[in-house]
């Protein structure tokens, strides 16, 4: 099956298989909330995107191989309601960025800086701060060397625009700056975007609309 990214709350996963790296998205709680479980086809270890909610649903997705790590893209709360349970279960290690880990109320282990790295077996994962959503969210790039990168930017960029900054013009303002710089600037067209709620898209399909989205301030 061609992978869509178009998941539903209820409905299976959708699975990306990539040479070295298998991202199984699924959509949970009342939110909408996406999920990631990023698996290293070389060493079988796996890593979660966002314990968002349904523990149950992410420990069925992750099965009886557990996860060695969760990332939290960032502090709002729902992108981490079942974290505690998924943690109790699995014994995952937890990461988050390193000014948004105090707003989550599970302990973060490791406290991610701009540009640090994370790993999930033999596959490397680069962490990008985008302040502006909330102080630290982060982004995680894998830059697949047998194509194209791939980008989870949590609530930091969606289709159709950046993440919400409730009118706040300064906030707005640095995200904008943050997402132009570290990731528009970055990475290629083709850059595949995984983002913390609906569907995917790609760089390529919003890149267009960065001046529409300076103009209108959202």
């Amino acid at each position: 099956m061609t992978y869509s990214g178009a998941v539903k709350v209820g409905g299976p996963a959708d699975v990306h298989e990539l040479t070295d790296l298998m991202i199984s998205k699924v959509a949970v709680g009342t939110m909408n909330n996406n999920a990631y479980l990023l698996r290293c086809r070389a060493t079988g270890e796996q890593l979660l995107i966002d314990a968002a909610a349904e523990a149950g649903t992410l420990l069925t997705l992750i099965g009886d191989d557990g996860i060695a790590s969760v990332v939290t893209t960032h502090q709002h709360g729902d992108h981490w309601q079942a974290l505690a349970e998924v943690v109790e279960a699995t014994g995952a290690r937890t990461y988050a960025g390193a000014y948004d880990a105090e707003g989550i109320d599970v302990p973060t282990d490791v406290r991610v800086e701009d540009g640090d790295t994370v790993t999930v077996g033999r596959v490397e994962l680069t962490a990008r701060r985008l302040v502006g959503h909330t102080p630290g969210s982060i982004a995680l790039v894998y830059d697949d060397p047998h194509g194209h990168p791939h980008l989870f930017t949590g609530d930091c960029l969606f289709p159709g625009g950046v993440g919400g900054t409730w009118g706040d013009a300064e906030a707005f303002a640095s995200l904008i700056h943050d997402v132009e710089t570290k990731l528009f600037g970055a990475l290629p067209d083709e850059t595949w975007v995984y983002p913390g709620h609906g569907d995917d898209t790609t760089l390529g399909d919003e890149r267009p609309h960065l001046e529409e989205w300076r103009e209108r301030g959202w």
